[in-house]
């Protein structure tokens, strides 16, 4: 499958931010996310650490892809971090080592929501490096990820965890959807071109 969607321009150290709405929203992700796995190694497992919490509906942008990624039970890679098992403030560390200790040099994804300008409401970014989880609300967790994809869920800098309780369901459903389509395809014709060489 060829995509022909030309990238937003940007900083190369920036990540790349798309509208959810965007109607190239699927080939964008899936042409940023195919360049960010050229960094995987052979024999190098891909993990896909979705954070977040079901308690809270901005939050639960991780723990929904994670959900809709564990439906494809042949996909070629784990997931961490569902609604029935979410991966949190409480027990991030502890899965980021399990993660070292059960996969082989993992290539992480990490999935996360995060706050921010009214304008960018509803954009995903996805970029090289990891997300920095509970920097919207203050707390020091440590960094996930070789590359991320979050989803901007509302507006930040003023009691952010009221609204991140107070976000749209309809728009963290939406965004969820979109972010674990891409990553399932996405993954899935990196597999099959990796194993074709």
């Amino acid at each position: 499958m060829s995509f022909s969607f030309k990238l937003p321009s940007r900083k190369e150290s920036s990540p790349l931010k798309v509208s959810y709405t965007d109607p190239g929203i699927f080939g964008i992700l899936s042409v940023q996310l195919s360049e960010l796995l050229s960094a995987v190694q052979p024999g190098q497992e891909i993990v896909v650490v979705c954070v977040g919490t079901d308690r809270s509906t901005g939050d639960a942008l991780g723990p929904l892809v994670g959900t809709q990624l564990n439906k494809y039970s042949t996909a070629p890679f784990t997931v961490y971090g569902t609604l029935e098992d979410p991966v949190h403030a409480m027990n991030l560390s502890e899965t980021l080592d399990s993660v070292q200790e059960k996969h082989r040099n993992p290539f992480i994804i990490a999935v996360d929501a995060c706050l921010g300008q009214l304008t960018s409401v509803g954009s995903i970014q996805i970029g090289s490096g990891p997300v920095k989880p509970g920097a919207g609300v203050n707390k020091d967790l440590p960094p996930v990820g070789d590359c991320h994809i979050t989803g901007i869920v509302n507006v930040g800098g003023f009691m952010e965890y009221f609204v991140l309780q107070n976000t749209r369901l309809s728009l963290v459903m939406k965004m969820s959807e979109i972010i674990s389509r891409s990553i399932q395809a996405t993954i899935s014709l990196h597999h099959r071109q990796a194993n074709r060489g």
